[in-house]
């Protein structure tokens, strides 16, 4: 994969699958996660290079991205905007 511009692939997390306390929660109530591994960086725009790369984890709006499936695998493809912080 190889986005444009200033576009980033991020592979999100899992979702959590128990509470703290232990409680298991159904697939139906998950929360999305806001939490992902970039997996590829476009050039970025107009001169402004990119400032996440490859391996970052991050994180980003609960809204963010567009979803897609890729050999079998889910995916959050969105503009380098969205992402809040880089965790590592």
């Amino acid at each position: 994969m190889r986005p444009i511009n200033d576009r980033v692939v991020v592979k999100p997390a899992d979702a959590e699958e128990k509470t703290k306390g232990g409680i298991i929660i159904p697939d139906t109530a998950k929360e999305k996660p806001q939490r992902g591994e970039v997996i590829a960086v476009g050039p970025g725009k107009e001169g402004n290079l990119m400032t996440v790369q490859a391996g970052d984890i991050v994180l980003y709006g609960k809204y963010a991205g567009q979803e897609f499936n890729y050999q079998g695998e889910d995916y959050l493809i969105m503009r380098e905007d969205d992402i809040l912080v880089v965790l590592g």
